[in-house]
């Protein structure tokens, strides 16, 4: 017996690369906890959390527990690896390599699950524009998941090159003498992004909207990054720089609740006086009593003695903004004074010239 454990004794001093072999069992040994450890979480903690967070009516924590599983099992893991080599206890050297190559893994591992938990963000930034009715977001929402998980990226990256002992500040430095060179050859680019930040923080116009932007009109198609299309009455699609777009003025047709009727009726200055007002009048009372006509602003007066009518303006507003219906309304309208003229035996007036003659000539017959 005693012959037994004097050479297991042995055994176990044996040497491999300077390390006794006792140490390297007790380093798997620890290795095999955490990687024991590993599999608890997954097959056991986690599976419970799943069912638990499929119950609730949000997906975020969902999505947040898809996030960490695999990030999480890999630190438990660098973890067991670091524990392990520190019982091992090297040398200095290569004691300081195996830290930074398991710390750059944790490091790795936190920045892996932020990359992942990326979804959660742009969900919550998705779900927030659209609460507010923010319809640009559709053609935001691509560049704002990528400018996410670049940036988590560029981090991950910066905390890794700083753990092995780089300077982070001449890098960043350079990346910045970098970025103002970039900046200064992509200055229109830039411009029209940031325009179409503004464009989607104001939010001037929608998809389908009639406008007039820098003299071009029509209806907007497309709002991107660059530029938003709008196809012209011709059925022409000009591009517009956003950068244009957010330093001009911009009229929204499509915004106003009513379309005006502006019109100027000439009648004959055969017309009695009595006449002329019982016509201004009853023009007036139809359009008050016109179901598609607002109210407020309405005028109805006769304003001028024209060189040939006596002119009545006519000023009101229709209740819909819809071309279509609003030329139905304005042709209604018009039908209806017609009719008003037509009953009161008043002629409407045209261009026309009158010549008096003062004198005959002697020798003219007639």
């Amino acid at each position: 017996m005693n012959n037994f454990f004097a050479s297991l004794t042995e055994f176990l001093n044996y040497t491999i690369i300077d390390i006794k072999l006792k140490k390297l069992l007790i380093f798997f040994g620890i290795l095999f906890v955490f990687f024991l450890l590993k599999q608890i979480l997954s097959k056991i903690l986690f599976k419970s959390i799943k069912k638990l967070t499929a119950k609730t009516k949000t997906e975020i924590d969902d999505y947040l527990i898809e996030s960490i599983e695999k990030p999480l099992k890999l630190i438990i893991v660098m973890i067991g690896f670091h524990i392990a080599f520190l019982y091992l206890n090297l040398p200095p050297n290569p004691q300081q390599l195996v830290s930074h190559v398991i710390n750059s893994f944790i490091i790795f591992a936190i920045f892996w699950a932020l990359y992942k938990s990326e979804t959660i963000i742009s969900n919550s930034i998705e779900k927030y524009f659209k609460e507010r009715n923010y319809e640009l977001i559709e053609s935001f929402l691509p560049f704002i998941n990528k400018f996410i998980k670049v940036t988590i990226i560029i981090f991950g990256v910066i905390f890794i090159i700083q753990e092995w002992g780089y300077n982070v500040g001449a890098l960043i430095t350079g990346l910045g003498i970098g970025g103002v060179a970039v900046a200064l050859a992509a200055k229109d680019t830039l411009a029209n992004f940031f325009g179409s930040i503004m464009i989607l923080i104001d939010r001037p116009f929608r998809v389908g909207d009639w406008i007039i932007c820098n003299n071009i009109e029509g209806i907007v198609e497309d709002i991107g990054f660059r530029s938003t299309r709008v196809r012209t009455f011709a059925k022409a699609l000009v591009s517009i720089p956003n950068s244009i777009v957010a330093t001009s003025p911009i009229t929204n047709w499509s915004l106003r609740d009513r379309r005006r009727i502006k019109t100027i009726i000439g009648v004959t200055y055969s017309t009695p006086r009595d006449k002329l007002e019982r016509v201004v009048n009853q023009i007036r009372e139809m359009l008050i009593n016109h179901q598609d006509i607002h109210d407020e602003p309405l005028m109805v007066y006769f304003t001028d003695f024209n060189s040939s009518s006596l002119d009545i303006f006519i000023y009101c507003f229709t209740k819909t903004s819809v071309w279509s219906d609003y030329l139905a309304i304005k042709q209604d309208v018009n039908l209806k004074i017609m009719e008003i003229l037509e009953s009161l035996e008043i002629e409407f007036a045209f261009p026309s010239t009158s010549i008096y003659v003062e004198k005959l000539p002697e020798n003219l017959k007639v």
